[in-house]
């Protein structure tokens, strides 16, 4: 059987994600940015989460660790970033792995906006969880990284299965996608994605997960074709009024 999936809300634009197994029954709680939501996601579907996986060390994906964790779940994230996560129970680096169930997630190291950023990789079931690295048509801010490691982290996504659904940390996706209609105007499928995405941002709808062959048409920092290139678009979008 499939992993379940359930995007929850949480603060003011961000998504925890809950990843269930309903063949071992385990449930998993990525980067909860605050507990009771999550918590009551999980309690409506009779699920108890078990475990916490965290890719960054920012409040807005950690802050809810403590409270999960106080209710029995084991919290695991980025080996570089314990010192700034002090709810961790186990830490992971780059080629480690991590199970729900008999699923394996594979841990990638994708710095850049945090210095230890990680991402979780559930190859088998063809999903992956980028925290605040690659978004729906964008990539987090740099704060602690490089435009090369930005680069090198798009061309490690890009290289996924087409069919690989994205589970990012944010609602950013009208923003992001009415800047990259001002760095390919001409993009036929970038404008329609973006027709798409306003219809479902005025219905009050989500517009993530995203899969990653949607983000090799239409995204542009996963289709910059340089460090230098993606450097110039993210000093560009951190100005972007839209």
């Amino acid at each position: 059987m499939a992993l379940e999936i359930v995007r929850v809300p949480v603060l003011s634009d961000n998504y925890a994600w809950l990843v269930h197994d309903p063949v071992s029954g385990e449930t998993v709680a990525v980067d909860p940015g605050e507990a009771a939501p999550v918590q009551a996601a999980a309690a409506a579907r009779g699920w108890t989460i078990g475990q916490v996986w965290t890719t960054h060390w920012h409040p807005d994906h950690t802050g809810g660790n403590e409270a999960i964790r106080a209710a029995g779940a084991r919290i695991t994230g980025p080996a570089a970033e314990a010192a700034k996560i002090p709810t961790l129970d186990e830490t992971v680096g780059e080629g480690d792995v991590v199970r729900i169930g008999t699923e394996v997630a594979t841990v990638l190291h994708v710095p850049g906006h945090t210095a230890g950023h990680i991402a979780f990789h559930l190859a088998d079931a063809g999903a992956i969880f980028t925290g605040d690295t690659l978004f729906a048509m964008g990539c987090g801010r740099l704060f602690e990284g490089t435009p090369a490691e930005m680069f090198a982290n798009m061309q490690r996504y890009a290289a996924l299965p087409d069919a690989t659904e994205v589970y990012c940390g944010h609602e950013y996706t009208q923003s992001n996608g009415r800047f990259a209609l001002t760095v390919e105007p001409d993009n036929a499928a970038l404008v329609a994605r973006m027709m798409h995405v306003d219809e479902a941002r005025a219905a009050g709808e989500a517009t993530v997960p995203t899969t990653i062959g949607l983000e090799r048409a239409t995204n542009p920092f996963l289709r910059a074709r340089d460090a230098a290139e993606l450097g110039r678009l993210r000093e560009q979008k951190d100005t972007f009024p839209g």
